[in-house]
């Protein structure tokens, strides 16, 4: 048994029944690699024996009562991998926007609480023979970084499946505990916070200090903060039901513009996620006259803590430079905006979030997010917290493959909020970096022009790179 952490529970307390806290990827895979050929149960064989390697795969939440202290993960009595390994078929022709709207429905519905939060739905009836993996997990188990690496585990360096077998020791489910076991746990461990809260106030008070000093440098231009940026048809409260689109883009262009420039792969990114919403927004004739801003996650996972599972997260304000026209000037502002978020990152402590968190009370948590969006505060805001979440998440760059099948592509699906109904979330993979756009059904039916865009905005900053 495990409690979960504050940063990690926050994930469920701002869960409603409209903003749905899990995270996905859409992989699509070659059978043609397969000796013998595809079958479920070959693809239900790998799963089953790569267990041992993906803990949140067993794991489920218990709540304590009265909701007084976050939930805790137990190895799940009842654990059942055919309720979580699903079959599915697409409608012909089984093209992209048929496996787009079949990722988006699932993505639409909230995992059930009483069960370990994930889903894996194997499709079937892809062109060309192709077969497609979509799978969800909530962001109370894994971060960006924990799920790649909970991805890798699934797959292969060739296409004969490693067998794992059994851990050791051998896994077994935990006891469920009573409530009045939870109860008293919790309360010992909330015994324990008055001390914790006092060093969590001296290091926020002086690291507030420290912050204030160095932003009011001449030479320090502050990032962005919470709640000022403009608000466009994005900024809203959000339905349940969501879009997926899709597209990518060559990593060798990315890294030619990123070397012209002395820029990161990150900056690109975000430039071109900048340049596709830029054109997107003013095609609807709602590009704002002040720059959009971007919430982009950070990892601060160190290297002690790869391999373990939950978040460990930061998080920059970034303004895109949506007011510039050029895409070269564009991502030459990004990244000098990227450069003093970074400062102004590393001067605040990772755990100052983390500490903050921890004090939440999980029943007030839970009923303060459905009570915002009942009311539809983010409707009545002159400003928008942000204006879209953009997460870059490096993949691997060597072939892998999946139950012996090649895999052909990996597309990630982050989640949305009320006030910001749209996700891109990056990662790369071979020689692509592949986009996976989220974004409220009702909000965004455009989505797919969203996703063109971004083809577009690097053929933009493409040749303005190389004109340069």
């Amino acid at each position: 048994m495990q409690r979960l952490s504050g940063l990690d529970a926050v994930f469920l307390y701002s869960e409603t029944s409209s903003n749905h806290m899990h995270v996905g990827s859409v992989i699509v895979v070659d059978p043609s690699t397969i000796e013998g050929g595809w079958s479920f149960d070959r693809m239900r064989a790998v799963v089953d024996d790569r267990l041992p390697l993906m803990p949140p795969f067993r794991r489920r939440l218990v709540g304590v009562p009265f909701g007084i202290h976050h939930p805790i993960w137990v190895e799940d009595p009842d654990f059942d991998l055919d309720y979580h390994l699903r079959r599915a078929a697409l409608p012909a022709p089984g093209g992209r926007p048929q496996l787009e709207e079949f990722a988006a429905d699932v993505f639409s519905r909230p995992l059930d609480r009483t069960r370990p939060l994930w889903e894996m739905h194997v499709v079937e009836g892809l062109e060309h023979g192709q077969i497609a993996v979509v799978s969800k997990m909530h962001h109370a188990a894994i971060d960006g970084v924990s799920g790649a690496e909970l991805t890798v585990n699934m797959l292969d360096l060739t296409p004969e499946p490693r067998v794992i077998g059994r851990s050791e020791p051998p896994w077994r489910p935990d006891r469920v505990p009573s409530d009045v076991e939870m109860t008293f746990h919790a309360l010992r461990s909330l015994s324990r916070q008055p001390l914790v809260a006092v060093q969590a106030a001296r290091r926020t008070v002086g690291m507030a200090l420290a912050l204030r000093q160095r932003n009011r440098a001449d030479d320090v231009t502050p990032p962005p903060s919470p709640f000022s940026a403009p608000k466009t048809s994005l900024s809203t409260r959000i339905t349940p039901h969501r879009r997926f689109a899709t597209t990518e883009v060559s990593l060798a262009d990315v890294k030619m513009i990123k070397n012209r420039h002395n820029a990161t792969v990150n900056d690109v990114v975000l430039a071109l996620c900048a340049g596709a919403l830029r054109v997107w927004l003013a095609g609807k004739q709602e590009l704002p006259d002040t720059d959009l801003i971007g919430f982009v996650p950070v990892s601060v996972r160190t290297e002690d803590q790869r391999g373990t599972m939950g978040n460990r997260v930061s998080a920059m304000f970034v303004r895109m430079a949506t007011t510039i026209e050029d895409p070269v000037e564009r991502l030459l502002a990004i990244r000098e905006e990227t450069k003093n978020a970074k400062d102004q990152e590393r001067a605040i402590s990772a755990e100052i979030l983390t500490d903050w968190t921890e004090f939440a009370a999980p029943a007030v948590a839970a009923r303060a997010a459905r009570l915002v969006s009942r009311l539809r505060v983010f409707d009545r805001l002159n400003n928008a917290l942000f204006n879209v979440v953009i997460s870059n998440v490096p993949g691997p760059h060597v072939p892998l493959y999946l139950a012996g099948a090649r895999v052909v592509g990996v597309w990630p699906m982050g989640p949305i909020i009320d006030g910001a109904a749209l996700n891109i979330t990056v990662m790369s993979y071979l020689d692509s970096v592949n986009f996976g756009l989220t974004a409220c059904r009702e909000v965004a039916p455009d989505l797919g022009d969203l996703a063109r865009a971004v083809e577009e905005a690097m053929d933009e900053l493409r040749k303005g790179s190389e004109s340069g």
